[in-house]
């Protein structure tokens, strides 16, 4: 998630109804299942989460955060909590939710990380316990954003944090074996990028436009999904989901032509059309022995406000397809 998606919550106002719809506004959305309840995560204030017994009907439930984390001040000053792109995980007994705290139109920026027992707002165990940063992007130090986290596990069992958008790309990062921070000695990798021109100054985001990665192993291989172009600009955003594969975690992804996502590689799977603009910022699960494709599209029939998208996926020879008549 960058920027320009604050520019955008503050131009568009909407009201999301207290009780249950199809319906939903959302950005950056990421779904975790408990029991028969699906617990829907997104961009908003305190981190927005929905819950739905189908994937179609959502109830709006309390944000994770009150408050903003104790720590974000200290990296955002007046930081107000609105807190971008989550990414939900279970792993070992608890929930692992990262998330992202920036500045606006900077890589002032932080990913922290909270643990819950359980999703359900109603169990007695129910409470999100804050460990703070785990990585953090400094202007002027850093060439990359820490932003839009995604955990992922390689089949070793180890864990490994990809984040980013534009500056420098995609980054890839063991974390510890606790998920609360990042493993010694450090190893990091970029594995996807678009050029960024050399006369862009390190403290501007530039014109590589590149955000949101996602990996999802199927089979032998490890398919990193990422966003090109522009999100946030309603009916005129031109967001759109690329994919890549690898045989190791840490790349090279290459697409389905052969060009590595280091050098602007990508084979698309979803646009947008002349309804829905700008769909991306994927996640994408297996839920019940079927994959599904989650993700947001600006609605060019109400105003272009974003909505929740959710599309079966299927895959041929080797690569993800879904049914684009049917977005």
């Amino acid at each position: 998630m960058n920027f320009r998606k604050y520019l955008f919550f503050l131009a568009v106002l909407y009201i999301i109804s207290p009780g249950c719809a199809q319906d939903i506004s959302v950005h950056d959305p990421v779904v975790a299942k408990e029991g028969d309840r699906y617990y829907l995560f997104c961009t908003g204030m305190g981190v927005s989460v929905f819950s739905s017994p189908d994937l179609k009907t959502w109830k709006k439930e309390k944000p994770v955060f009150q408050t903003a984390p104790s720590w974000s001040e200290e990296v955002v000053p007046g930081f107000k909590n609105h807190i971008w792109a989550p990414d939900i995980s279970f792993y070992n007994g608890r929930y692992y939710l990262y998330y992202s705290v920036s500045a606006f139109a900077k890589n002032t920026s932080a990913i922290g990380v909270a643990t819950n027992v359980t999703l359900s707002p109603g169990d007695k165990d129910y409470k999100w316990t804050d460990h703070g940063i785990v990585v953090q992007s400094v202007p002027n130090r850093d060439l990359w954003n820490a932003i839009d986290p995604n955990l992922v596990f390689d089949d070793a069992g180890a864990p490994w944090l990809t984040f980013g958008s534009f500056w420098g790309g995609m980054k890839l990062v063991r974390l510890s074996d606790d998920l609360l921070s990042v493993a010694r000695p450090e190893e990091w990798y970029t594995i996807a990028k678009r050029e960024r021109h050399s006369f862009t100054e390190d403290t501007q985001p530039g014109d590589a436009a590149i955000e949101a990665p996602f990996i999802f192993k199927k089979d032998d291989w490890y398919y990193l999904f990422v966003s090109f172009d522009f999100c946030c600009r309603g009916e005129d955003s031109t967001y759109k989901v690329m994919a890549g594969r690898s045989e190791n975690i840490s790349g090279p992804y290459t697409d389905k032509a052969g060009k590595p996502m280091t050098e602007g590689g990508g084979t698309p799977v979803i646009t947008g059309n002349a309804r829905w603009a700008g769909a991306g910022h994927n996640s994408i699960y297996t839920f019940d022995g079927k994959d599904y494709l989650i993700f947001h599209a600006y609605d060019n029939s109400d105003e272009g406000k974003p909505k929740l998208k959710i599309m079966e996926v299927s895959w041929k020879d080797g690569w993800p397809e879904v049914d684009q008549s049917r977005l």
